[in-house]
């Protein structure tokens, strides 16, 4: 899943792409994929786009008063084309859900691999007005964002670390990916309640969260849309690396599996060398 780097990287792609052009076509494919129908998709036809942000791992295209916003969502990715086809495309099996065309020929497509759709295009007026963004929490690179800011969010917090990290409504744009990340980086277990952190510890996790997410915006910078999945994928030290020695100490990096995702992390740096119990994994291997 594109998490806040990899969305960020495609929101400064797309800044320097899309700005100061004309759409020209906005064409839904997939019958899933728009959200909302007023105003609809055919009035950002003639305008030109002013800006291009991000919400969390929402992406906002701002053109004629209006905003053309997206989540990529598990499976979704975005990819530019420079001369798009002249034939619009026609709805079927495969991964195009949406294709926006620009005035000069230019343009790109929202795809989606996978059965599960979930990917979600919003013409809204206002990006509060899309319910995924009315609810999200700070941004973690915001300039105010501070450690004294993340210690008020987590005061109170009865879950475990990982599960507060990917809470959306908590902190903006962190994912099953770079919370196993920022995990490791802390040395921390993606179990321990935040209910236990100490003061030195909320420190550290501040730092971690703050350092591992600017390293992967950096590493994205200027990287075309299209390569952005396997420079993520690189850079990784943790997640999606079962089986593999820690970067760091050299200790097999373990997974623990739930109903529809994993996570990663090293015992020797995480959970003072103890492997966190695998329920699922242990069944099968009765």
């Amino acid at each position: 899943m594109p998490e806040l780097p990899e969305v960020e990287a495609l929101r400064e792609f797309l800044n320097e792409h899309l700005v100061r052009r004309e759409i020209a076509r906005v064409l839904p494919v997939a019958v899933s994929v728009l959200k909302t129908y007023d105003p609809p998709p055919s009035a950002l036809e003639g305008a030109t786009v002013t800006a291009v942000g991000r919400h969390g791992k929402f992406l906002d295209i701002a053109a004629g008063g209006l905003h053309l916003v997206t989540h990529l969502a598990r499976a979704g990715w975005l990819r530019w084309k420079d001369d798009l086809p002249a034939e619009p495309p026609r709805p079927g099996k495969g991964p195009l859900a949406l294709r926006v065309a620009l005035a000069d020929g230019a343009g790109f497509d929202l795809t989606e691999a996978g059965t599960k759709k979930s990917l979600a295009v919003y013409v809204v007026r206002d990006p509060a007005d899309v319910p995924g963004i009315a609810r999200l929490g700070p941004d973690p690179l915001a300039d105010d964002f501070g450690r004294d800011r993340f210690a008020e969010l987590l005061n109170g917090e009865r879950r475990q670390l990982k599960g507060a990290l990917r809470d959306q409504s908590l902190i903006a744009g962190i994912g099953n990916a770079y919370s196993d990340e920022i995990l490791h980086a802390a040395k921390m277990s993606p179990f321990k309640p935040v209910a236990n952190l100490t003061d030195d510890e909320i420190t550290k996790l501040y730092e971690a969260m703050r350092a591992t997410l600017v390293e992967a915006v950096e590493r994205g910078r200027g990287v075309a849309a299209g390569r952005l999945k396997a420079e993520k994928k690189s850079g990784l030290r943790v997640h999606g690396r079962t089986g593999q020695a820690c970067p760091v100490c050299g200790d097999t990096i373990r997974e623990v599996s739930f109903s529809d995702s994993s996570l990663q992390y090293c015992p020797t740096c995480q959970t003072g060398g103890k492997p966190l119990a695998d329920r699922r994994l242990s069944r099968l291997l009765k």
